[in-house]
């Protein structure tokens, strides 16, 4: 399987569980995350909130097609 098809599944679960669990579940992640020196979004730079921006604003699996003119009418730095 397709890590974006783990990931969209991954995603639909976690959707249907009860906050107790979802709660857990971060706990995980944030301890793997720690574990493996990955970056909280708090900890980010400006170079990694504009690739994830980006990544966002550009996602396949979004129905409407967008430019990079689209996002300077919105943005300005």
């Amino acid at each position: 399987m397709a890590t974006k098809d783990i990931r969209e599944q991954l995603y639909r679960q976690i959707d249907r569980l009860p906050d107790e669990v979802v709660e857990q579940i971060v706990d995980f992640t944030l301890f793997v995350m720690a574990r493996r020196q990955i970056p909280l979004y708090a900890d980010w730079d400006d170079d990694q909130w504009r690739a994830f921006t980006l990544e966002q604003f550009f996602r396949e699996d979004d129905n409407v097609e967008y430019a990079l003119k689209d996002a300077q009418e919105i943005y300005h730095p």
